[in-house]
Order: structure tokens, then C-alpha cells, then sequence
């Protein structure tokens, strides 16, 4: 989820500017004895409020904490502690952004997220909320939040306890409550469709139906016909501004991307089932996820979640291995209220003209008069855009106002499944996000399983923002056992990569907007070579594979081009002879990513400029290849009359040549020093590093990275720099739990000059994992630090 690092990147823009032109000086000797000075302490014993027996936790070398807890409520309290132990700035970001109270400390620009955040608090019976993630989860957050403040509390009101962060960001941690872990305002960022469908809009009208379908085609195909009551001249852009306040980057596939696949034991070298898992998000300082082994009455369950959250999302317990990607089912609809002419606050609904409901809140802004916001909503939603001259409200129907729909909250079942009935039925409670989940057991079962809150739309598909006048409204939602799902097929395999899952023959809706499918191409492409028996070595290697599927199609077609001259046609043999391998190492491979990028910038010549904006990511090379494989005149007629065949190879020729050119000016005339790792380079860069001697403390090496968008070693960013990726990775050996492997990154904590600040980092870097170990017995072999948390005297919870 977009949660913690767009917090970060819109601090690192608010605290200061960095000084440029100054080489780097070592770390100010105060600077860094801040930084060592507030280091939690993670060895020894420590006495804790609201205990009620001994906790014991065991960071092994890699930094991930095994906490061995004799009650459930001391497990999730240890949990919480030691969590804000590793990651408390991020937490305490986290729980601004929740609360809507991040202008607090990051001033007058956070003032319209924060009026997002507020709009979208769930509202709805609370006691419904805690039940649908677990009969027990309000026990459990509670406990949680406890952790947490007491962590809070034993660090005191300041000084040099205080996390070195918020002494250079000039604000202090706040107490928890368990609402804070109910967050919607994470949510609306893992679920989709009410963005897209004023792209859409904005596409049909500049553009007309029948371009637009082809630029962002509905998968699958459905008429693309404007609702009745919808005046696409009242769209506009300004209504996306609220989803990207509140951290939803408008897409044309779902975000990021992510991979996982299990076998069963006919294709394990053990003779049981092997998972892979890795989900991929925006690398961060601190990153995103954070792993953690909970063990305690009922629970011994390892694996990676989010700080701020019980639990953990993908990983095994003793008897199950699960990991997740994300489906993209339409979770969220935009509708145009009509407001009264004489009176903006009321809007015309199918009974008549009906008032919205308003609440008037104070948000207090650093350096800055408070602001006094009115959140306004109607029976739809919240209202996220009002145009006053166009007597337009527009209101998000979306499933967070739901109940159980707070993201990821449902693992505190889904960890506790021991069974493919019991992890079906966990996950009846999984509403947000929507994913795809993988699933083995020790006794050999595989499976796959969609799962996510999924509205029924009747006489209408949800592609296009609608009128609020009643004729359009959800029917309801999917049972769970609709939703698609597969067990022990006869392939041996499942796997899913964000693309179209939908089963051949499926009757239901979830959605139209679909990665494109060539990394799971290339997963059972693998998976299905005959005679194989895979290992969690061979898996390791899959995760990294960097074989591109789009490579081998797109230089088929400049092979077959027409009119390649004496300086190209070298070039284009050298391509038909490359691997289609996207290693870092490679100079085809660098010239090959630099053509992409001149591909689609010599499309986006054919279309208006203004519209260019709405299909950035649409007009990648990868996503042209339905275009340039069947090239149509109005495409392609620019570059040699009538003839489209003839103009697509001219443009193939023409980008070429420009990437020829630009090539040598990014990595010199030799071309045998060219190198794509050149060119893709990772960055970790904190938001705090702001002036050299920070950038000395909170800084991290830089590495050349393989792979693109389209590799299932999937490695993505603006202008070649890597900042989207796998920042967890997973392999779960059901035969024998303690083969497990993992990678993360940079590291579980986000303190600098902490020890497990950036160690995973080259680890990552280079392609290799560390042990995800599970008995106590190894677990305790490897340990490096071990803190006994216990009872404060006369103290009890």
C-alpha cells in the first residue's frame, strides 16, 4: 500500500531543501550520538507496563524478531512494542495520515490530504467492524495499541530517547487508539475504479468512444457507451486531485505489480509444495513492509505485514504457506450528484432533492492559521469535488465505508487456517484489497483463490462516472464463494501475476482493468518445462528472471522491419542475436530499454497534447504491442501515407536511430562499455537526508539493478532510476519449514546506525536471501540479540 513513503516524500519536501554543490563530510560526532543514543534497546531485560507474564523476543541476524509469548494478549501487546521499537517516525506518520492530522507537522500542504483522510473515517457500526476481521480482533488491537503506547511512554516526553527522527523533524510520537489501525485513507490507496473512470471521461471526450476504447480497452470487451445523465464536459481534472491527495496514483493496471506461484509436490524436488511470493511495491526508507514471528496459544505464524498492523500478511504458519497479488476488482464508483440550483447543499436524488449530510472540522496547521474544513457527503458517499458554476457534487461510492474493509486486517484469520476449508473460509472476511491468493499444506494441497469485496452492478458496468440520481446503484455484493478460485489442478501449478484471471466461461464482474500478462507468461512458461523438479534455489532464480517475453515480440518486428539503412541494420542484427535477458550487464539490453522509451514517445505524436498526461503509463512500448503488431492507417498513416505496415516500421527505424543517439550520450561511444545496469540504478534515499552530514547518517549505497516492468524480476521507475520492485520476497518449503527463504529491504529498522538499518540491502541487491527460519531451535542458534520483556511491578494490564 501507498502509505508510509508518500508520507515520507512529502516530509522530505516540507522539512527543508538540501544544500547542493557541498561534498559529503563524515557524520557530525552529535548527529550521530543522537542517532546511537536513541536506539531501542533489544538485548537484556526491560520492565513494561501492561504485561501480565514474560515475553521473550530473539532478533536472529537478519534483525526479524521471534516473540514466544504465553497469553494472546501478551503477544499482540509484545507485537506493537516492538514494532514502534523498529519503526516508530514511520508509525507515527502512518498515524497522522489515519487520523487526518499531518498539516499538524508538515504545515499548509497537507491540509487538503488531511480533508481527504477526515472525508473518508469510517463511520458505519463498529462492532460489525472489529467482528468481520476476526472474532477476536478487537481483543487483539487493543492489545496491539497498548504495545505501542507503552513503547510511547517508556521513552518519555523527549531527549535523547526520543528517536533521532522526530528530533530533526521537531514533532513527538501521540498515543494509539485501536481506531488508528482501521484506517480507510490506506485503503482508498489498494482499491480502484473511480479514477480510471475520469480518464476514461476525459479520454471519450476529447478523443471520441471509439479511440479511447483502443487506447484503454475494457478487458473483457464491453460497449463503452456513455451513461445517460452524464455530461462529459462537466469532467474534470481537478477531481483526481483528491485521490492522489490521499496517496492514489491514477493507473492502467494495478500497482506496482506482484508475482506468486506454488507446486505441488509432482514438481518439488521434496515431493511437497513450494511457495514464491513477492509483492511488489515503491522502495523506501524505512520500507513498507516489516517482518516479524508471532508464537503464543493458538499462533505460530511468520511473515511480513505493515508496522502499524497485527499480524502478517504473507508467510506460513505450521501447517499452511500462503502469498498474495493483487486482483484489481472494481471497489469504487464516482457519481455526479446534481445540486439545487437555489441551495449547493442539496442534490437531486430518485425521491427528489434531499440535503447532504455536513460535518465541520478544525484542522490545525503547523506555522499556519487553523483551517475550518466542512466534509460533506451524500447517500452515496463522500463528496471529493464540488463545481459550484456546473451545479456538480462529485461523491465516491467506494467499499470502505463497509464494514471490514480496513487493508490486510483479515490475516488475523487467515493466520490461524490449518486447512483449505478453514482458508477458504478466512477468507469470506478479506475485503480489502482484492488479491489473489496462493495457498500449500503440509499435506501436499495447493490452491489459488480471489478474494476481496466485490459490488453487483446490474444494467451498468461501472467504466464511466454516473449520475447520483438513483438509477444507478450497487446490488449488493459477490459471496465469497463466487469470487474464482482453483484447488490441486492437474497442471501442478498456479500462479498469477496481476493479469486477467478471469476463469473461461465466468459470468461475473470484477472488474476491466488488468496488468498486462507477460510476467505470468513467462512464470508457467518455466513452471511448465517438462521433467522439471524445482527447489527453493530454482525459485530464487525465477523471482529474478529477467527473460522479457515484450523483447522477444518487439525486435521480431524490427528484424522484419522495412528500410533499415547501413547504420542500423548492424544494430538490428546485433538485437536478433541478443537473449531477450534484461541483465544489468547487458548493451543490448541498455539500447533496447532506451528504444522503448522512443517507441512510445513517437506514438504519443499522433495523439493531442493535452490528453498525453492521462496516458503515461498507457503508452509504454510493452503496452503499444497490440498497435504495432496489427498497425492500423490512423495509427500509423503519419509516417508513409496509406500504407500501415510501412509506418510502423518507420517508426520502429526512426526510434531506433534516436536511441542510438541517446545511448551514446548516456554511456559514451564505445559501445562495448555500454551497460543497462548503468542506466538502472537503485535509490534509497530518506526524506530526512536534507544536508550533507544527513545524508551521511541516514544515507544508502546505490546499486545497478537487472530486469524492467515486464520481467518477473520486475524493476520499474521514472527515467530508468529503480523505485518500484520487490521489497519483500518469499519462498515457503512446506517439506521442511526451516528451507524457507526470504529478502526484504533495506532493513527491519529504521533507525540509523542501527544494525538492521540497511544490512538486507546488498543481500537484495545481489539476488540473495537469508533463512526465514521457523523452529525454535534454529531460531535460536541464529539469534543475535535476545530481550525479555516483563511484568512492571504492581502493573498489570
Amino acid at each position: 500500500m501507498r502509505r508510509s513513503f508518500l508520507l515520507l516524500s512529502v516530509l522530505a519536501l516540507t522539512l527543508c531543501v538540501a544544500p547542493a554543490g557541498r561534498a559529503a563530510e563524515p557524520v557530525n560526532p552529535s548527529l550521530a550520538d543522537q542517532a546511537r543514543a536513541a536506539l531501542a534497546q533489544t538485548s537484556g531485560r526491560l520492565s513494561v507496563s501492561g504485561l501480565s507474564r514474560p515475553v521473550t523476543v530473539l532478533r536472529d541476524t537478519w534483525g526479524i524478531p521471534h516473540i514466544y509469548a504465553e497469553t494472546q494478549d501478551d503477544l499482540f501487546f509484545a507485537q506493537g512494542f516492538v514494532a514502534a521499537q523498529d519503526r516508530l517516525f514511520q508509525m507515527e506518520l502512518w498515524r497522522r495520515a489515519a487520523e487526518g492530522r499531518l498539516a499538524e507537522v508538515l504545515g499548509p500542504q497537507a491540509v487538503e490530504r488531511d480533508r481527504v483522510a477526515r472525508l473518508l473515517r469510517y463511520r458505519g457500526d463498529m462492532e460489525a467492524e472489529y467482528a468481520s476481521y476476526a472474532p477476536d480482533a478487537k481483543p487483539i488491537l487493543e492489545a496491539f495499541v497498548r504495545g505501542v503506547n507503552a513503547y510511547i511512554e517508556m521513552i518519555g516526553d523527549g531527549g535523547d530517547r526520543l528517536p533521532v527522527e522526530f528530533q530533526l523533524a521537531g514533532f513527538r510520537p501521540e498515543p494509539w487508539t485501536p481506531e488508528v489501525c482501521l484506517s480507510r485513507v490506506a485503503a482508498l490507496g489498494v482499491t480502484s475504479g473511480a479514477a480510471m473512470e475520469v480518464v476514461r471521461g476525459l479520454l471519450i471526450r476529447e478523443l471520441g468512444l471509439e479511440t479511447a476504447n483502443e487506447l484503454v480497452p475494457p478487458e473483457p470487451a464491453v460497449p463503452l457507451e456513455v451513461p445517460p445523465g452524464i455530461d462529459l464536459k462537466d469532467l474534470d481534472p481537478k477531481i483526481l486531485a483528491g485521490f492522489r491527495s490521499a496517496g492514489e496514483a491514477v493507473r492502467f493496471d494495478t500497482k506496482d505489480g506482484s508475482n506468486n506461484w506454488v507446486v505441488d509436490g509432482t514438481l518439488s524436488a521434496t515431493g511437497k509444495p513450494l511457495l514464491a511470493n513477492d509483492p511488489h511495491r515503491t522502495f523506501a526508507v524505512p520500507s513498507l513492509r516489516w517482518m516479524v514471528h508471532l508464537v503464543g496459544p493458538g499462533w505460530n505464524v511468520i511473515g511480513a505485514g505493515e508496522p502499524a498492523l497485527p499480524g502478517v500478511a504473507a508467510g506460513h504458519n505450521d501447517r499452511v504457506a500462503f502469498g498474495f497479488t493483487v486482483v484489481g476488482i472494481d471497489q469504487q464508483d464516482l457519481y455526479a450528484e446534481e445540486t439545487h440550483p437555489d441551495d449547493p447543499n442539496q442534490v437531486r436524488s430518485k425521491g427528489g432533492w434531499v440535503p447532504m449530510r455536513i460535518e465541520r472540522e478544525t484542522i490545525r496547521v503547523k506555522g499556519a492559521a487553523p483551517v475550518q474544513v466542512e466534509l460533506k457527503f451524500t447517500e452515496h458517499g463522500p463528496v471529493l469535488h464540488e463545481d459550484p458554476a456546473r451545479r456538480r457534487a462529485w461523491a465516491l461510492r467506494w467499499v470502505g465505508t463497509e464494514p471490514g474493509t480496513a487493508g490486510y486486517l483479515a490475516g488475523l484469520s487467515l493466520n490461524r487456517a490449518r486447512t483449505w476449508p478453514e482458508f477458504l473460509k478466512a477468507l469470506e472476511r478479506w475485503k480489502v484489497p482484492s488479491e489473489n491468493l496462493v495457498y500449500a499444506d503440509v499435506d501436499g494441497n495447493i490452491g489459488w483463490k480471489v478474494a476481496g469485496l466485490t459490488p453487483v452492478r446490474q444494467g451498468w458496468n461501472g467504466l464511466l462516472p454516473v449520475p447520483g440520481d438513483g438509477r444507478f446503484e450497487w446490488q449488493g455484493f459477490l459471496p465469497a464463494s463466487e469470487l474464482p478460485g482453483e484447488a490441486n489442478p492437474a497442471r501442478h501449478f498456479l500462479a498469477t501475476a496481476n493479469h486477467n484471471i478471469l476463469p473461461p466461461g465466468y459470468r461475473r464482474v470484477l472488474g476491466f482493468d488488468w496488468g498486462t500478462p507477460e510476467r505470468f507468461q513467462r512464470i508457467a512458461e518455466v513452471l511448465s518445462q517438462p521433467g522439471r523438479k524445482f527447489s527453493v534455489a530454482d525459485f530464487e532464480r525465477l523471482q529474478h528472471d529477467e527473460v522479457s517475453l515484450p523483447a522477444r515480440e518487439l525486435v521480431g518486428l524490427l528484424v522484419q522491419a522495412r528500410g533499415a539503412d547501413e547504420e542500423l541494420r548492424p544494430w538490428v542484427e546485433r538485437l536478433a542475436k541478443w537473449d531477450r535477458t534484461v541483465s544489468k550487464d547487458s548493451a543490448e539490453a541498455a539500447l533496447y530499454e532506451v528504444w522503448l522509451t522512443r517507441i512510445a514517445e513517437g506514438f504519443e505524436t499522433r495523439l493531442p497534447e493535452g490528453v498525453r498526461p492521462l496516458l503515461e503509463r498507457a503508452l509504454s512500448g510493452v503496452r503499444l504491442l497490440p498497435f504495432l503488431k496489427s498497425p492500423a492507417p490512423r495509427w500509423f498513416g503519419r509516417w508513409s501515407g496509406d500504407d500501415p505496415r510501412a509506418g510502423r516500421d518507420a517508426l520502429l527505424l526512426a526510434s531506433l536511430r534516436e536511441a542510438l543517439a541517446e545511448t551514446r550520450k548516456q554511456l559514451g561511444d564505445d559501445p562495448a562499455k555500454w551497460r543497462w545496469g548503468a542506466l538502472h540504478r537503485t535509490g534509497f534515499r530518506h526524506p530526512l537526508a536534507t544536508t550533507d552530514e544527513r545524508r551521511e547518517l541516514f544515507g544508502l549505497p546505490s546499486y545497478e539493478i537487472g530486469g524492467d516492468g515486464s520481467t518477473v524480476h520486475l524493476t520499474a521507475g521514472e527515467n530508468f532510476a529503480v523505485a518500484h520492485g520487490a521489497s519483500f520476497r518469499e519462498i515457503l518449503d512446506v517439506a521442511d519449514w526451516d528451507r524457507s527463504v526470504a529478502t526484504s529491504v533495506p532493513g527491519q529498522s529504521g533507525q540509523p546506525l542501527s544494525p538492521h538499518y540497511g544490512d538486507l540491502l546488498p543481500l537484495w541487491a545481489e539476488g540473495r536471501y537469508f533463512p526465514l527460519l521457523y523452529s525454535r531451535e534454529k531460531i535460536e542458534a541464529a539469534s543475535r540479540e535476545r530481550l525479555v520483556l516483563e511484568p512492571a511491578p504492581g502493573r498489570a494490564p
